[in-house]
């Protein structure tokens, strides 16, 4: 983390202490005038020395929290300049998988010199997705020429290349992504996806086990505990197999987030091998529903 990205959140933190520190000030004021823990004095009489502390820690409470809302615009600007004009769209595009208003947004930030990591990974994706591999290709090549050491430009190279169907080219460029990240469990959890397409179940296996270490959201979790549930079975060690196929079941809502994805690859190879993959985790999921309803009734 740089020295002003530093000091920036140590003032978000110290604004947001002093603002509760006012708040409680004035709240805990009134507690006592009110109920006379000092003295009888009636409320409507001059303000006594507690009200006025807590009026002052009011002051200080607004003082702190209008502070801080001028230094997180300031910090969203930033962000924004940072990013380029029009980030925000292209995102919102991807998310909704409208891949074709996302490009030219994504192209006019590249051509005003914007050429972050994110943004061409936005770019890589929205071109493959949309079929355009070849773009797609020579972006990917582009950010890992400008960004050699930013695990995020292989892991655009590899999604290109698992869209082509070139899977132990996308394995090299996740391993690469791994050695830059190797605490970034969705580097593993996609390094394995690719090693699985590319008929190296060993090798797949090792690097759920690496992406299971740390915390991951639901859309992985589930499918990476599926995968390790299966494996584990199929090594006789059922006692971790049953872990996996729990973590994996409380996971079970990321499977949703997977299936528009699915279907905007639709027509390629790994759009047809996550339609099944997807198919194979909800039938587990039942099977597992139907075991614990057996058990309980």
């Amino acid at each position: 983390m740089s020295t002003r990205r530093l000091l920036a959140w140590i003032a978000v933190y110290v604004f947001a202490g002093l603002a509760l520190l006012g708040i409680l000030l004035f709240t805990g004021g009134l507690l006592i005038e009110f109920l006379g823990l000092l003295d009888k004095r009636p409320v409507s009489e001059s303000l006594s020395p507690t009200i006025q502390v807590a009026l002052t820690g009011l002051c200080l409470s607004a003082i702190m929290a209008l502070f801080g809302f001028v230094l997180v615009g300031v910090l969203l600007a930033r962000q924004t300049r940072r990013l380029a004009p029009g980030y925000g769209e292209a995102y919102k595009s991807m998310t909704q998988f409208q891949f074709n208003q996302a490009i030219p947004v994504l192209e006019r930030a590249v051509k005003s010199g914007h050429e972050s990591p994110d943004i061409l990974m936005l770019l890589t994706n929205a071109y493959a997705y949309s079929g355009q591999f070849a773009k797609a290709q020579a972006t990917a090549d582009r950010a890992v020429q400008l960004f050699p050491h930013d695990a995020g430009a292989y892991l655009s190279l590899a999604n290109g290349y698992r869209l082509q169907a070139s899977y132990d080219e996308a394995a090299r460029a996740l391993q690469r992504a791994a050695e830059l990240a190797p605490t970034e469990p969705l580097v593993w959890a996609e390094l394995a996806f690719v090693q699985q397409l590319a008929g190296n179940d060993a090798d797949a296996e090792a690097a759920f086990k690496e992406a299971a270490k740390y915390p991951m959201p639901p859309m992985y979790s589930v499918r990476v505990h599926h995968h390790l549930a299966q494996a584990y079975r199929k090594a006789g060690d059922i006692d971790q197999a049953m872990l996996a196929a729990a973590r994996m079941m409380s996971a079970r809502e990321g499977l949703e987030a997977w299936k528009p994805l699915q279907q905007a690859m639709e027509g390629t190879v790994y759009g047809q091998r996550l339609r099944y993959e997807i198919a194979a985790i909800e039938d587990a999921i039942q099977q597992a529903d139907a075991a614990t309803s057996g058990r309980t009734s």
